[in-house]
């Protein structure tokens, strides 16, 4: 004879297991679920404007590249001139990132514990690479340190002259990224550290820095991202020589002007396969940290 309680919860009596705590079984189709204040159309909008601005023209890219086959695309992207030219954007862009996150986090040290005349032009001028076309910064740094340059500083057609220029468009990366976390940052344990003897550099290292370390690190990862696909700012003083100064983006350029538009979409295709893998990274770290953090609360 089966007890009530067994009919209701399907669990014999005596097991701890009651109508309430008994556990629902998961429906096959639960991940299609929607949920929140938009609903389905505004997912639907939202999948749709994603699939048209990003996701068709990459598989367009993807398909170009693959036209002749793997052994074609393995080709295009393994030829000299290509593996240069992708050598040369690697390098560099780890070069600017490696100044982004060393003068980054000084200037925003600076805008957010120091007080200077000026200092809200400043703070306005770190965003002016994201407005300014970044040909006319290309143009500048020519005009400035080029073959005619008023300061006797020649950077034209050398990959000192691409760090400049890049370390200009990707400067405010890392300053926006450690800024919010600098202005919440808790200074009294700042304080309690100097006053028990620590100097300015261990507390920094010791207190400050640990805090400041996922800001600095996606900030660096995005300003490496940006310079790897960048072309206006380093179209006039990088000079675009093969094996020396001619980033990928100009190589790219020069083979479609070439008409081989398979072999540019190949290498395009290795440059964002470089940007994801950043892009991911970035992702994961930022979501290892905040876990972190919850578990410290």
């Amino acid at each position: 004879m089966t007890d009530s309680s067994t009919a209701e919860t399907g669990v014999a009596p005596g097991l701890g297991v009651t109508k309430e705590t008994a556990r629902p079984r998961r429906s096959p189709w639960a991940w299609l679920r929607v949920s929140g204040s938009v609903g389905p159309l505004g997912i639907a909008t939202t999948v749709l404007w994603l699939s048209i601005i990003v996701l068709l023209p990459l598989a367009a890219l993807t398909v170009t590249s693959f036209e002749d086959g793997w052994s074609g695309f393995w080709e295009a992207i393994t030829a000299p001139a290509a593996l240069d030219s992708l050598r040369i954007t690697v390098f560099v862009s780890v070069i600017v990132a490696l100044v982004n996150v060393v003068m980054g986090t000084l200037i925003a040290w600076v805008l957010v514990r120091d007080e200077f005349p000026g200092k809200g032009i400043v703070n306005a001028l770190i965003d002016l690479p994201f407005a300014l076309p970044t040909i006319v910064a290309s143009i500048v740094l020519l005009s400035l340190y080029g073959p005619q340059s008023p300061i006797d500083i020649h950077l034209n057609a050398t990959q000192p002259g691409l760090v400049v220029a890049l370390a200009f468009v990707t400067l405010p990366f890392v300053v926006r990224s450690v800024q919010p976390v600098l202005i919440e940052a808790d200074r009294e344990v700042e304080q309690a550290a100097l006053s028990l003897g620590a100097d300015n550099w261990t507390t920094f290292r010791r207190i400050v820095l640990p805090t400041l370390a996922p800001a600095i690190i996606s900030g660096g990862g995005l300003a490496f991202a940006r310079a790897i696909g960048e072309y206006g700012s380093v179209v006039l003083i990088g000079g675009a020589i093969p094996r020396k100064t001619e980033m990928a983006s100009q190589y790219i350029q020069k083979q479609i002007e070439i008409d081989r538009p398979v072999n540019a979409a190949a290498v395009s295709v290795a440059l964002l396969a470089i940007s994801f893998v950043t892009l991911l990274v970035l992702r994961l770290l930022a979501d290892r940290s905040a876990r972190k953090e919850q578990a410290s609360r």
